[in-house]
C-alpha cells in the first residue's frame, strides 16, 4: 500500500520557498517593519529590528571566525538571542547546532567534540545551566551585535569547515542530536529546503496569517522548536518566546497576550489542567486561541477530552520525526477526530507501510512506516553506514515507527524497537499505555520489555498524581480485564517521575537499561 498526501501542491511550495532560512523575514521586514516579531519577557523585536539585527549579528560571527561551512554550537533556551543567532547562521552559511543547556557537561562534550565545532556561545543571561557550562569551558563574555551577556569560548582552530553548497536541497541549516532510542547521539543535517519545505506545508495546513501569534515553549533546541519559529516567521506572524515552561504563565499568557496558537506535549496540557486544578479555578480563559496542537507522545484519549472541554477547541494530534524536519502528518482544522489518529499527510509526503518481512501491508495492517519527501534528511553527519540503513536509493526513509493506515488517516502503534514479542505475540506498549493512562491517577506511564529465559516479558513504568494513594496492585487490577493475558504487565513500577527530554519525551531507554541485572 502507497499513500501520498491528498492535493499534493509540493512543486508549488518548493517554487515559493527562499533559498536560505534568514531570507523568510526580509518580505516582512520591508512591507511591515513595524509588526512584531519576536517577543519575551519584557523585550520585542519588530520585522525591522530583526531584520537588522541579524545583519550585525551575522557581521560579529565573522568577526570572531565563524566561516562559512563551519559548525557552531548555540547552547541556549529559547530567546530573542538565540532566534537572532539561528538567523545570523544561515546568512554565513554556518551550521547551526541548538542545544539544551539543561543536558549534562559529558552530553554537550560529546556533540561539541564529535560535529567539531568552531565555537560555542551561551546565552548565560537566559539560563543558570548556560552559565554554569560557560564556567566549564571558561568562556568568555562578549557583545555580538545587538546582543549582550554571550559568552564564546576559544576558537577551534583544528577544525575545518564543510564544503558549501549553493544549492538549499543540499545546504545544511542545522545540526540536531538526537539519541533516538539507543542513548547513543546522532547528528541530523537538515538543510534549508528541509526545514522550509517541513514549515511552509505546516503553516499551509494550519492557515497561518500575519495575525497570529504562536506561543513556543517547545525547545528551539528540538526539530519542532526550530520548525515553529521558521513557520511563524515565514507567515509575518508573531512569536512568543518562553525560556522555561511554567503552567501558571502559560494560562495568563493565553489569557492576556492574544496567543492564537498553542503547540504542546501531552504533558504541556496535563500540567496546565493541574495548575487549574491546584489554583482552584473555575476556568481557564482560552482568550484568543483559535489552534491546539499536541504531539511528541502518545495521546491519551480521556487528557484530550478533558483539554477539548477546557479550551473549547479541538486538540489536533500530529506526528513527525526529527529526520524529517520534522511534519509528516497532521489532523487538520476542518477535520477533528475524536481518536488517537495522527491525521492525513502533509502534502509532498509519500508513504507506505513494511513488514518485517519487507513486503508491503495494506489498508488496516500494521507494519514499519518509511516515508519520502523533500522534508527527509540529507543524513547523519560522519555516518554515512547509519545513513544507508535509513535511507534507501530510492529515498525511502525508515521512520523505526510502526504504523497503519485506515484509508487516508495515519496511525502510530509504537516503535520497531520497542515492540515486545511475548510468547510468540507482538505486543505493542503504546495500546498497554493507553489503558494505563484511562486510570484517573496516572500523570504519565511507559512500557518497555524485559528479557527472561527464551522470552519477554512487559513491564510498565507508572507516574502518579501527588497524594494518591493507588497502588501498583490497584492498576494491575485496572488493566487486567481490559487486556489479554499476553498484554498484561509482568509488572508495574511506580515512579515519582519518568526520565524524559526537555520536550517531555519519555526517554524508555534509561527504563529499560533500569532492568538490566533483574
Amino acid at each position: 500500500m502507497l499513500t501520498t498526501a491528498e492535493a499534493d501542491n509540493s512543486i508549488e511550495v518548493l517554487g515559493s520557498l527562499p533559498p536560505r532560512l534568514h531570507f523568510v523575514i526580509d518580505r516582512h521586514a520591508a512591507e511591515t517593519p513595524d509588526r512584531v516579531a519576536l517577543v519575551e519577557d519584557g523585550y520585542a523585536w519588530t520585522y525591522a529590528q530583526l531584520h537588522r539585527s541579524v545583519g550585525e549579528i551575522a557581521d560579529g560571527l565573522t568577526a570572531l571566525g565563524i566561516r562559512p561551512g563551519d559548525r557552531l554550537m548555540l547552547v541556549s533556551e529559547n530567546s530573542i538571542a538565540l532566534a537572532g543567532l539561528l538567523l545570523a547562521a544561515s546568512r554565513i552559511d554556518a551550521w547551526a547546532i541548538v542545544v539544551n543547556p539543561r543536558l549534562s557537561a559529558r552530553e554537550i562534550d560529546q556533540i561539541r567534540d564529535h560535529s567539531g565545532a568552531r565555537r560555542v556561545l551561551l546565552t548565560v543571561s537566559v539560563s543558570k545551566e548556560a552559565e554554569a557550562h560557560a564556567s566549564r569551558y571558561a568562556a568568555q563574555t562578549i557583545t555580538i551585535g545587538p546582543l549582550r551577556d554571550i559568552a564564546a569560548t576559544a576558537s577551534n582552530e583544528q577544525t575545518a569547515p564543510e564544503p558549501v553548497q549553493y544549492s538549499p536541497r543540499d545546504q545544511v541549516a542545522v545540526l540536531i542530536y538526537t539519541s533516538g532510542t539507543t542513548g547513543t547521539p546522532k547528528g541530523v543535517m537538515l538543510t534549508h529546503e528541509n526545514l522550509l519545505f517541513s514549515a511552509k506545508t505546516t503553516a499551509d495546513i494550519r492557515r497561518m496569517t500575519p495575525a497570529d501569534k504562536q506561543y513556543i515553549v517547545l525547545p528551539i533546541s528540538h526539530i519542532v522548536g526550530i520548525s515553529l519559529l521558521v513557520m511563524t516567521l515565514m507567515t509575518g506572524a508573531t512569536v512568543r518566546l518562553v525560556s522555561k515552561y511554567d503552567p501558571a504563565a502559560l494560562a495568563k499568557a493565553i489569557s492576556e497576550e492574544g496567543i492564537t496558537i498553542l503547540n504542546g506535549v501531552p504533558a504541556t496540557y496535563q500540567r496546565l489542567l493541574e495548575y487549574k486544578a491546584v489554583a482552584g479555578l473555575d476556568r481557564l480563559d482560552p482568550g484568543s486561541l483559535r489552534l491546539i496542537a499536541v504531539a511528541g507522545a502518545p495521546l491519551d484519549l480521556d487528557l484530550k477530552e478533558r483539554v477539548q472541554q477546557e479550551l473549547g477547541l479541538p486538540l489536533l494530534n500530529g506526528y513527525g520525526i526529527t529526520e524529517c524536519s520534522p511534519g509528516l502528518s497532521g489532523v487538520r482544522i476542518d477535520a477533528p477526530r475524536d481518536d488517537q489518529a495522527v491525521g492525513s499527510l502533509l502534502p509532498g509526503i509519500e508513504a507506505k507501510i513494511i513488514g518485517l518481512n519487507g513486503a508491503t501491508k495494506q489498508s488496516g495492517e500494521v507494519g514499519e512506516l518509511h516515508v519520502r519527501g523533500r522534508n527527509v534528511m540529507r543524513g547523519y553527519y560522519r555516518a554515512p553506514d547509519l545513513t544507508a540503513k535509513a535511507i534507501d536509493p530510492d529515498g525511502w526513509f525508515n521512520t523505526g515507527d510502526l504504523a497503519r493506515f485506515e484509508g487516508d488517516c495515519l496511525f502510530i502503534v509504537g516503535r520497531t524497537k520497542e515492540m515486545i514479542i511475548r510468547s510468540g505475540f507482538n505486543v505493542y506498549p503504546a495500546e498497554i499505555e493507553a489503558v494505563l493512562s484511562s486510570h484517573p491517577s496516572v500523570v504519565q506511564c511507559a512500557v518497555v520489555g524485559r528479557s527472561v529465559e527464551g522470552n519477554e516479558e512487559v513491564v510498565a513504568f507508572v507516574q502518579l498524581l501527588q497524594g494518591t494513594d493507588t497502588s501498583a496492585s490497584d492498576l494491575m487490577a485496572h488493566v487486567s480485564p481490559q487486556l489479554t493475558s499476553y498484554k498484561r504487565p509482568s509488572e508495574i513500577i511506580v515512579l515519582p517521575a519518568l526520565p524524559a527530554t526537555s520536550t517531555g519525551k519519555i526517554l524508555k531507554h534509561k527504563l529499560a537499561e533500569s532492568l538490566r541485572g533483574q
